[in-house]
């Protein structure tokens, strides 16, 4: 097996050249800190021989000296950071051989027609990308078998850390992916270990991730002013040679992957076409997946705990409205990537939850107010409760300013109504963008940070509240068990601000008051006229009338915040029998 990577890889004389550009940076930092001490050692040896004499070599010798040994004190100071710094790892599920021994098998005999190495282990990431992660710092290695209570092995030399990188494989891939196209797309990354085995390429990449650790711990905020002051000449030094190395490091990882590229070439090559257009719907199935589908659950602490499995019925049902995807889903026939796993759902929970951790924040474990829910149980637990739990939000709200019933609701029994909240905006006259924040911090207890253009003085004063409501709940949901979790050593190793990878930015005031506003709406219609909640694949919670998808009614519910007219909501009501003057159950 070569292990070089040498052959025809045309990108690997290109990654060797500029690895030992690389390594020269490290060579100059060497030798610029040992400059002193040669210098001093030659002064010292001068004198104590009779070759340097005079009072001018005597005070170079007493300057020099002591230079010499604070400059080595800082060399060491920088080496030891670099070398103790924990290289950042990515979060991703390990995946054991005995849970998969039919991937590690594909993976081993890919790497063999490949003439490379194969990866040390295989891990899973919950998003549509695959790469190789160099686990090689001592830091990454398995505990010692006294910390994992493994007695048997007690006393022995602790197991060399194989010198192979980890194969990280994108979850969504398993799912939707044939075996036969997932061997195809893995086969440029796996080709990759025969570059990164190289001495010089694993050298360069070892010290340029040492010095990015480096940087990392010397910007820790955690820290006193003498241990800032000191760090931050540590962190200076190290970023003083990242910089040096930051151009050649981008070639090296050029170079290795034009050489995987080159290599991967004798192995379903033509397949590997078809396997780039399924990443593309993958990516764009799995998106709107995590967008409209889990984010929903994830704000009311429900955690999908299938989340690959429903990227299948995503992507299936992306394939069946886009017609450029038709013939797409015939590949279900074939066997899944994910047969390859012994305990596919096992493997699918643990990655939604690390998916929920990355995207939303979320904590380690489960609890009360972070629970898993299954797609059979979505629409109830989840589009129900967020309905309801948003319409008693914005009725309490409605409380608050002491909005008083509709007309309707003098002769209707107690209860809480959609008419109520379409007579309160309704009464309210169009403002201009100068007016609205004035208005809001009159009504409202917290400033409106929304965008002021447009709407009425009652839906600002609404989106206000909400907005502060909502941070109030945020802030709170902070401080109890969810938010005070410890973050899991084994799962995030060097991560600990969540999320790492926020979906969608925070939602203006417009936004929550028409998502409460349909809420309200949703509600009325269940509770009137027997709709029931639903799940969309591609769009998330949705609303059923007479098991048919309701209409979109963002145009209706705009037009009532933007210009206090309720007609086209209304007659939309009217069209679907839904009476607003009726009560609602709330949360």
């Amino acid at each position: 097996m070569t292990v070089s990577g040498a052959g025809p890889d045309t990108g690997a004389p290109s990654a060797r050249a500029r690895a030992l550009a690389v390594l020269r940076v490290r060579s100059r930092a060497l030798a610029v800190a040992l400059l002193p001490a040669a210098a001093a050692v030659i002064l010292l040896a001068g004198g104590s021989t009779g070759h340097l004499p005079g009072p001018g070599w005597d005070l170079a010798r007493r300057i020099l000296t002591p230079v010499a040994v604070l400059v080595l004190l800082l060399a060491a100071g920088v080496a030891l950071v670099v070398a103790r710094a924990r290289p950042a790892v990515s979060p991703t599920v390990p995946i054991a051989e005995e849970a998969a021994p039919d991937l590690y098998r594909m993976v081993r005999d890919l790497a063999d027609r490949l003439g490379v190495p194969a990866p040390s282990a295989i891990a899973l990431t919950p998003d549509c990308d695959s790469w190789l992660e160099d686990r090689t710092h001592p830091a990454h290695a398995p505990p010692p078998p006294e910390e994992r209570g493994d007695t048997a092995q007690a006393g022995r030399p602790a197991r060399r850390v194989p010198a192979a990188p980890v194969l990280v494989i994108g979850s969504p891939f398993l799912w939707w992916m044939r075996v036969a196209e997932l061997r195809a797309l893995l086969a440029p990354v796996v080709a990759g270990t025969g570059p990164s085995a190289h001495p010089d390429i694993a050298a360069a990449r070892r010290f340029v991730r040492g010095l990015d650790a480096a940087v990392a711990v010397t910007s820790a905020p955690d820290r006193g002013p003498v241990f800032r002051a000191v760090l931050g000449g540590v962190g200076w030094v190290a970023r003083l040679l990242l910089h040096g190395s930051r151009v050649h490091a981008a070639e090296m990882e050029r170079g290795v992957a034009a050489a995987a590229a080159e290599r991967a070439k004798t192995v379903d090559y033509g397949l590997r076409i078809v396997a780039q257009e399924q990443v593309g719907l993958a990516y764009a199935g799995w998106d709107r997946l995590l967008t409209r589908v889990a984010l929903p659950a994830w704000r009311m602490g429900r955690w999908p705990a299938r989340l690959n499995a429903g990227v299948v019925s995503a992507l299936t049902e992306l394939s069946r409205r886009d017609r450029l995807a038709e013939g797409f889903a015939s590949r279900l026939g074939e066997r899944p990537a994910c047969d390859l796993l012994e305990e596919p759902g096992a493997v699918d929970e643990a990655t939604s939850l690390l998916a929920a951790r990355l995207f939303h924040g979320g904590p380690a474990e489960t609890g009360p107010d972070w629970s898993p829910v299954h797609w059979g149980d979505y629409p109830e637990e989840v589009v129900d409760r967020k309905w309801r739990t948003d319409a008693a939000r914005l009725h309490r709200i409605l409380d608050a300013l002491r909005v008083p019933p509709a007309d309707e609701e003098s002769r209707a029994p107690d209860g809480p109504t959609l008419a109520r909240v379409l007579t309160h905006l309704t009464a309210s006259p169009s403002l201009t963008p100068a007016a609205v924040p004035a208005v809001a911090a009159v009504e409202a207890p917290a400033p409106d940070e929304d965008d002021p253009a447009g709407g009425t003085a009652h839906s600002a004063a609404l989106a206000a509240r909400l907005t502060a409501e909502l941070a109030r709940e945020q802030a709170t949901a902070a401080a109890g068990p969810q938010g005070s979790a410890a973050p899991d050593p084994d799962a995030l190793r060097d991560d600990r601000a969540l999320p790492l990878f926020p979906l969608q930015p925070p939602r203006t005031g417009r936004e929550l008051l028409a998502d409460h506003i349909t809420a309200m709406v949703c509600c009325a219609a269940m509770d009137t006229v027997g709709a029931v909640p639903g799940l969309d694949w591609l769009d998330g919670p949705t609303l059923l009338v007479g098991g048919a998808r309701a209409a979109e009614l963002s145009p209706q519910v705009l037009t009532l915040i933007e210009d206090g007219d309720p007609s086209d909501l209304r007659n939309w009501l009217t069209r679907q029998g839904i009476r607003p003057e009726k009560p609602v159950r709330l949360a």
